[in-house]
């Protein structure tokens, strides 16, 4: 399995990693930074860590040509029969690798990013040319290439990227783990909580913007920030967050390992994002903990919503429509507890990891009983390709 953060590893595909594990396969993990902590949490599992060169983001030709010959030489070394690659750079560079070691490669498009997303100024265009062809290039001969959403699938075939006979599986993103996310009942307010990097196109200032409108007229009301910062152009910097913090719209919270303790805090989850998201793991999360949401129309983040049911869908860039639905909870201080209730239903009953899990697992030839596991996944590539 080959990843672009260590971390990740065990925070979305512990319990994937942990499956293929019980169903009698060794296990082997990629990623380029060897973090201690994950390190030790794979080995309890009997997964190995292996690191492999990989520049997150950038595309420096010297340096993903390095990612290319240290997967190529690890394959060639470990001789594995299935390569699992998921996000843009581990999917590009094992898929490539595995073609030329001619070795069953799958890819999982937990989300296109920020190169598929709203800018269309000459250079991404040309930057979204390029990676169109290597990502192009690397799933060709990919046994199967999951997709979260409908819409990647469709701008996949619009750049390209996979013909339309390619087998493409949808399946209900990451999963969730429905017991280690318990349902709570939601603490009085309400108190609003966004989880994300601290990135423009995540949403962060809508979510600013529409945290003072909504204090104007409910001066009570509280806005809860969770996230690392991020150093790239689109990041939030430190110094407009202490502003924020200083003015009282806001409690920045940091960052953190364990969101569960601050979902059992909020009582409705905000993710205003316009980024191209896959099918976002911290809305699941909120479902599972019982927690009412409010999100975009944009790929993914609209996927898990059933409008007025289990939450909110908004335009995306509108803070004046985002506050308008924060504020239908402060009007009615009960709405977030029915809304969580049903949430928690339609986390359980569509986004349980082990559903997740089965698809994966049962397409790639992997479950231990393949008989049961198997054709689970077919009427989902029916569905996409209808």
């Amino acid at each position: 399995m080959v990843a672009s953060l260590a971390y990740s590893l065990v925070n979305f595909r512990g319990q994937l990693l942990a499956d293929m594990i019980a169903a009698g396969h060794e296990v082997i993990a990629c990623a380029p930074d060897d973090d201690p902590q994950v390190r030790a949490r794979l080995a309890e599992m009997g997964v190995a860590l292996r690191r492999v060169p990989m520049a997150r983001v950038g595309l420096n030709p010297l340096v993903d040509l390095g990612t290319l010959r240290s997967l190529v030489a690890l394959l060639r070394a470990e001789r594995p029969d299935v390569v699992l690659a998921y996000t843009q750079k581990p999917i590009i560079y094992a898929g490539l690798a595995a073609r030329l070691m001619r070795t069953r490669f799958y890819a999982m498009v937990s989300g296109l990013g920020h190169v598929y997303g709203e800018d269309a100024s000459p250079r991404m265009r040309l930057l979204r040319r390029g990676v169109s062809l290597l990502y192009r290039a690397a799933v060709r001969e990919a046994g199967a290439i999951f997709v979260f959403n409908r819409d990647d699938h469709a701008e996949m075939l619009r750049h390209a990227i996979v013909a339309p006979d390619a087998r493409v599986i949808q399946v209900p993103g990451s999963g969730v783990d429905i017991t280690r996310f318990a349902a709570t009942p939601p603490p009085p307010g309400p108190v609003f909580l966004m989880i994300a990097r601290l990135l423009r196109a995540k949403g962060v200032d809508d979510y600013v913007a529409a945290a003072r409108a909504v204090r104007a007229l409910y001066p009570g009301t509280r806005f809860r920030l969770l996230g690392p910062t991020d150093p790239g152009p689109d990041g939030v910097t430190a110094s407009e967050i202490a502003r924020w913090a200083e003015e009282g719209v806001i409690d920045y919270l940091g960052e953190t390992r364990d969101v569960r303790p601050f979902f059992a805090e909020a009582s409705v989850f905000v993710l205003p994002s316009w980024y191209r998201e896959g099918l976002p793991r911290t809305i699941l999360e909120a479902m599972a903990s019982g927690r009412a949401v409010i999100t975009t129309d944009r790929p993914g983040c609209r996927d898990p919503i059933d409008q007025g049911a289990n939450g909110f869908v908004v335009p995306a860039r509108d803070p004046a429509a985002l506050a308008a639905a924060m504020e239908r909870f402060c009007a009615d201080p009960a709405l977030a507890a029915r809304m969580g209730a049903v949430a928690r239903r339609v986390a359980t009953e569509r986004y349980a990891v082990e559903r997740v899990n089965r698809l994966l697992l049962g397409t790639m030839e992997l479950s231990a009983v393949r008989s049961i596991a198997a054709p689970a996944a077919e009427p989902i590539v029916a569905e996409v390709a209808a």
